[in-house]
């Protein structure tokens, strides 16, 4: 076999995506590089919650996509972009499946932020 392990959520290691009602706000460099009240929030196994946000609500203009990517057996391939007003800080802040696997569908065209590479996630309570 030399394809990469594709793998089904399940009871030992599930993964749950449901609506956010909480506002996201993503700053880099005195940048707003997010702003959404439409973020999913995915809980997967005993990983902490990862919001992902809506690509509509990402200045796009301030990403630069990198050649950076990794494979997540439940999830798929991810790509990744910087945000260059952040400098060597926010090389590879950001990651997307932009084809995620069926049990995560709900995912695509959305992004997902790490915090130590931007300068401040502010999540607020609506």
């Amino acid at each position: 076999m030399t394809g990469k392990p594709r793998l089904q959520p399940g009871p030992d290691h599930p993964i749950t995506i449901r609506p956010s009602t909480d506002r996201v706000v993503v700053t880099v460099a005195g940048k707003v590089v997010a702003d959404s009240r439409n973020a999913l929030l995915l809980q997967e196994a005993n990983y902490p919650p990862v919001r992902y946000v809506p690509l509509i609500d990402v200045d796009q203009s301030l990403l630069e996509r990198t050649a950076t990517t990794s494979y997540c057996p439940y999830k798929g391939e991810a790509g990744y972009y910087s945000i260059p007003v952040g400098g060597e800080k926010s090389v590879d802040a950001i990651w997307e499946y932009t084809e995620p696997y069926d049990a995560v569908a709900p995912i695509t065209n959305h992004v997902a932020f790490y915090p130590d590479r931007v300068d401040s996630i502010e999540v607020t309570r609506e």
